[in-house]
């Protein structure tokens, strides 16, 4: 009763606004339609500066408040409410909502022209309800993004999937109102649109399911290392997202790859390296296989000099007497009976030379073993893991591992294999010519 009261006394002064804006306009002398006229476009142009003044003020006052209540919060769910525009949208509502009401009741002598502006009017309250809701979900994305249990999570791409559902709801309601027919009619009418709609939006589809599935197989979090060896992408996962997974790779590229392909095609993903607590060392050292020797009782004690060394040689020293002892070898011949060989000495070195670092991980696998050997030679394989799996740690601790073990095998009289080098063909031709020179000196 109290609204229709007041909607009445809103028509009579708005009439009386009317009345008197077109006798003000009469005195001009012009004919009654174009008087008509610029009283309407008068109307409008008040009525529109009228709406953006209270749309100041209101904006102007709601933020004012709601910042003097920021800062007597300790909380950060409103500076994210802050952020996303919500005060402001909120904001709009207020005036659009006003002129819905008390606009239409100035133009009463133009019904048709009021339609067309309730329908404008009703437009804006629907597009700046979508941007308020839109608004508020991004807010609650950014709350939860806060807290450690949904910080890994994909909640940009159940952002996405939601605006999705707004913007085809809100599309449904703006198409009721621009064609005046119900919102159910529109709805029954895609039906036989479905198969095109479905070749439309097959990518985000795709992308959609998954991100159901990714985020319920916990395949990939935002921070995980991965590497896709086919997009280029070896760095970290910073951004999951409807259609694509936003990769920064260690030079600093981002490297975008459609998220339907963590399931078609596969990845490594190093979030186990990571929770286990080590990175692995799986590294061969090629060594010639003509450097590969028994070892003399000389040499043998020469490399008992090796601190580590000199327990495991005298171990092994006693197992081979007793072994030699039992069998009865003879040995005038080497390949009677056990002995020394400095490829078994020198990975044996490796060993407890690998478990004396504090670079490597004790507790874990640890171990130097053959593979099979090739046209490059044998290769000595390490496979350990280092205590830290950061990047610049695990490469000197490799590095480091490495450095002395080129420098040490020496004292074992081996050889790391290498493919010739100018300097070796040089060498080679000279000791060649020098050869064919001697020669030809003897003959003559």
């Amino acid at each position: 009763m109290e609204k229709a009261n007041f909607i009445n006394i809103t028509n009579t002064q708005t009439s009386k606004l009317y009345e008197w804006t077109l006798q003000q306009i009469e005195q001009i002398g012009l004919n009654d339609q174009t008087t008509h006229l610029i009283t309407t476009a008068a109307l409008l142009m008040v009525s529109l500066i009228t709406l953006l003044l209270l749309d100041y003020i209101v904006r102007k006052i709601l933020r004012t408040l709601f910042i003097r209540l920021i800062n007597r919060t300790t909380t950060t769910w409103d500076d994210f409410l802050l952020q996303n525009k919500v005060i402001s949208l909120i904001s709009h509502l207020i005036p659009l909502s006003f002129a819905q009401i008390l606009l239409p009741t100035v133009f009463l002598g133009f019904p048709s022209f009021t339609a067309v502006l309730t329908k404008f009017l009703s437009i804006g309250i629907c597009i700046t309800v979508l941007r308020l809701v839109n608004g508020l979900l991004k807010t609650l994305r950014d709350i939860l993004k806060t807290s450690k249990a949904f910080y890994d999570k994909p909640l940009d791409s159940y952002l996405q999937v939601a605006q999705i559902v707004l913007l085809f709801i809100a599309g449904t309601i703006i198409f009721s109102i621009i064609t005046g027919s119900s919102p159910w009619s529109f709805l029954v009418s895609l039906g036989a649109a479905s198969a095109i709609l479905m070749l439309v939006f097959k990518d985000t589809i795709l992308g959609f399911v998954a991100s159901i599935q990714v985020s319920a197989n916990d395949s990939v979090r935002v921070g995980d290392w991965i590497e896709m060896t086919k997009y280029g992408a070896d760095g970290d996962v910073v951004q999951i997202n409807l259609n694509n997974v936003k990769v920064q790779n260690f030079d600093k590229t981002i490297v975008t790859i459609p998220t339907h392909t963590l399931l078609t095609d596969s990845f490594k993903n190093y979030r186990g390296m990571r929770q286990f607590g080590g990175r692995r060392i799986k590294r061969a050292i090629n060594i010639k296989i003509s450097s590969i020797r028994y070892l003399s009782e000389e040499e043998i004690e020469g490399l008992r000099k090796i601190q580590i060394l000199a327990p495991y040689i005298q171990q092994r020293n006693e197992e081979i007497q007793i072994y030699n002892e039992r069998t009865k070898a003879d040995p005038t011949m080497p390949v009677n009976g056990r002995r020394m060989t400095n490829i078994g000495l020198f990975r044996a070195y490796i060993t407890r030379y690998a478990k004396n670092l504090v670079d490597i991980h004790q507790e874990k696998m640890l171990m130097v073993r053959q593979l099979p050997p090739t046209e490059h030679g044998l290769p000595l394989e390490l496979y350990m893991f280092t205590t830290s799996t950061e990047w610049t740690f695990y490469e000197n601790a490799m590095a480091n591992i490495f450095d002395h073990l080129f420098a040490a095998i020496k004292y074992f009289d081996l050889e790391i294999f290498e493919l010739p080098a100018s300097d070796d063909l040089r060498k080679l031709l000279e000791f060649k010519i020098c050869t064919s020179l001697r020669e030809e000196d003897q003959l003559t």
